[in-house]
């Protein structure tokens, strides 16, 4: 089974997973958005630096419960 039709079983049937994904999406936007700008406030450095730190853990987080998915139905 592909890690993208895991991800997709994970999003149909797992709550948390699903929650850890939108925000990691919302993280991805806001950054997005901070990436438009031609300049970044101090402020705004210090959004960035923690909005990546922040998507980084929720990835960390949705890649450690793929692989207990795949532990579990014997899935790799």
């Amino acid at each position: 089974m592909t890690e993208e039709k895991i991800i997709e079983l994970l999003l149909k049937d797992n709550e948390t997973f699903r929650k850890i994904h939108q925000e990691h999406q919302e993280c991805e936007q806001a950054l997005s958005s901070l990436r438009t700008k031609s300049y970044l406030t101090e402020e705004e450095r210090v959004q960035e630096k923690l909005l990546k730190k922040k998507k980084l853990r929720l990835k960390d987080e949705m890649y450690r419960m793929i692989l207990e998915f795949q532990q579990r139905t014997g899935h790799e």
